[in-house]
């Protein structure tokens, strides 16, 4: 009977002891749960709009204007009008908070603009199924977005062929400059990198992500102050890396 006591004591001490992460756990899914059920006026889900198969990646922004739904009293891009041609280079310049990301992320669709249209190939993106649209994109950010898992995972996620060739993982991981670096660890590709990458510098997942982004082959690249959280080496590197994404992309860097 003791005996019976002592076990069922130590089973339920064990079991209340994860009653902290299952409430954690509780509280992380209905977060989601909430995400998922919001309302959105983009919704990548959605199966409408025009499909494109093929971009030349051509950008257009005609007389945009833009301001955030929580602070509409100040308008953050007023009236901008730019071209980008095919394989082009620009660099968004300007003062901070002048708009340079809220350009990018307009260019993401992340957000329609209040007023005005962008286009690439001449179509108005808004008018383009959004899934079909993002796929010729690719964003480098000044976060690099890592998930806990291996080298391989992390590269390959995102993309919609599940059963990416070695031949174009190793080729994106050279055109970022991480291939040799991979290759030098025990594991390779199937070494984990820890929670957010945590077990890598910062110029090491950057160039992770850059690999990430090239994977994908996008005809536009876009780059949200990729280098400015490296030190100088790795800024080096890594700069080193985004010069060659950007050979023959259209690209918008801030």
């Amino acid at each position: 009977m003791r005996r019976g006591l002592e076990l069922g004591a130590f089973s339920a001490g064990a079991i209340f002891s994860f009653a902290p992460d299952m409430s954690k756990s509780r509280r992380a899914a209905q977060d989601i749960k909430t995400l998922l059920d919001r309302p959105v006026n983009i919704d990548a889900r959605q199966e409408t709009g025009e499909l494109l198969t093929k971009i030349d990646g051509s950008l257009e922004m005609r007389n945009i204007f833009f301001r955030y739904s929580n602070r509409p009293e100040r308008v953050v891009v007023n009236g901008l009008s730019l071209s980008v041609q095919p394989g082009q280079y620009i660099g968004l310049v300007g003062a901070s908070g002048c708009g340079k990301s809220t350009l990018i992320a307009l260019l993401e669709r992340f957000f329609d603009p209040e007023e005005g249209q962008i286009l690439v190939d001449g179509k108005d993106i808004s008018k383009l199924n959004v899934k079909s649209y993002r796929r010729h994109l690719a964003l480098v950010s000044q976060e690099p977005r890592l998930y806990q898992g291996t080298i391989r995972e992390n590269i390959t996620l995102g993309t919609d062929d599940e059963d990416v060739s070695e031949e174009k993982i190793t080729k994106a991981c050279k055109d970022a400059n991480i291939h040799d670096f991979i290759q030098s660890l025990p594991d390779g590709f199937s070494t984990l990198i820890g929670a957010r990458g945590g077990m890598l510098s910062g110029g090491q997942q950057q160039r992770i992500a850059i690999a990430r982004a090239l994977l994908r082959d996008p005809r536009i690249l876009l780059l949200d102050k990729a280098t400015s959280a490296l030190d100088s080496e790795s800024e080096r590197v890594v700069q080193d890396a985004l010069n060659a994404a950007a050979q023959g992309r259209t690209t918008v860097s801030r």
